[in-house]
């Protein structure tokens, strides 16, 4: 008990005020440095509201030794919320937003969150598990941009599986997409309902169409889905699906969708391979079409971003394990996306190599 008890310690003190390393273990330099040292944010997802930024992530936590088991170590118990004023300035920690206990339905795993604001009102979508072990997702209502949130006493019907994104377009309709496979329960839910016996995996159909990420519209409400959920299909150039075993481009996880010069970019992380790939669409529903890379491998197993405009410059919001070189405790990032004149996106990399040895 007495190591644990040291190791959580030297964990919190390395995450409140500790000095980032400039270089990966391989020498490598980082492209950005993390947006707090406070504490871990993962997975984050970044608005701009009333002028100023906001980041919501899931919150990493010191739980059980879980690194080659991906997703069993990730017991993430509340919400925190970031805020800047300005991309490069002082980075605000707000008070915590959702606890897990305040949430009637769910039983653990606050994973990677989104927010959303409608008519004076902010809402926090969150997925959990709920007591059967099966993920939801939910939503939770404020105030403020930082919360505090109340969640609804009943996860979203229709919705599950795993981080929820919201898209609000011009007109003022709110898309909902959700998804992941292997930890995210995704494959368990091909035949309509929930099936614990699927298994963890896509499938093991790789010349099969690949599992894709849903979309649904929701109501005026924001509280509730006005549609069944859908696949937001993704592409190959030949306007085929892409298959299960295309495990450089195929969708994984972490679904999030931007709007530029008319055009509805949806990007994802692809999981295994480390990418977070985009596709193109003119529907927010899609199909889409597979254009490439926004960036790619970070340090560490899994990979998450957000994409939104600030000050009238593109930004991606995306983490790594720079503070901690564990899996399970990440930490934001930002820099600064690129879209080319053709509507292709500058692929991003998370590294600056370092400068060749001079003769």
């Amino acid at each position: 008990m007495r190591r644990g008890l040291i190791l959580l310690g030297a964990l919190a003190a390395f995450a409140t005020g500790a000095a980032a390393q400039d270089r990966a273990p391989d020498g490598r330099a980082y492209r950005a440095q993390p947006l707090t040292t406070e504490l871990f944010i993962a997975d984050p997802s970044a608005h701009v509201f009333d002028g100023r930024i906001y980041v919501y992530g899931s919150h990493d936590i010191q739980g059980p030794s879980a690194d080659d088991q991906p997703g069993k170590g990730f017991v993430m118990k509340d919400y925190l919320v970031l805020s800047m004023d300005r991309i490069g300035g002082p980075v605000t920690v707000h008070p915590t937003a959702l606890t897990l206990s305040a949430v009637p339905w769910a039983d653990r795993q606050l994973w990677a969150p989104d927010a959303a604001f409608k008519d004076g009102r902010y809402y926090l979508y969150f997925p959990a598990k709920d007591r059967e072990g099966v993920f939801r997702i939910g939503v939770a209502t404020g105030d403020r941009p930082e919360g505090p949130f109340t969640p609804e006493p009943q996860p979203i019907l229709g919705a599950y599986s795993i981080d929820p994104s919201v898209f609000v377009d011009e007109d003022g309709a709110a898309y909902l997409y959700v998804g992941g496979i292997h930890g995210g329960q995704l494959q368990r839910w091909t035949s309509g309902r929930y099936d614990p016996a699927a298994g963890d995996t896509d499938l093991n159909q790789p010349e099969a169409a690949s599992l894709m990420p849903k979309v649904a519209r929701l109501s005026d409400d924001m509280l509730t889905l006005a549609e069944p959920m859908r696949d937001a299909v993704i592409l190959n150039e030949q306007g085929q699906p892409l298959k299960g075993g295309d495990l450089d481009r195929r969708f994984f996880e972490a679904a999030w969708l931007h709007k530029y010069n008319g055009l509805y970019y949806l990007s994802y992380s692809t999981g295994d391979t480390h990418f977070i790939a985009y596709a193109t669409a003119t529907t927010p529903y899609g199909p889409f079409t597979y254009r490439g890379r926004v960036l790619l491998p970070v340090q560490g197993w899994t990979t998450h971003h957000s994409i939104v405009e600030v000050e009238g410059q593109w930004r991606l919001f995306y983490h790594d394990t720079q503070l901690s070189n564990r899996t399970h405790l990440r930490s934001a990032k930002v820099v600064d996306l690129h879209h080319e004149a053709d509507g292709s996106i500058r692929t991003i990399d998370p590294f600056i190599a370092p400068p060749p040895i001079a003769p």
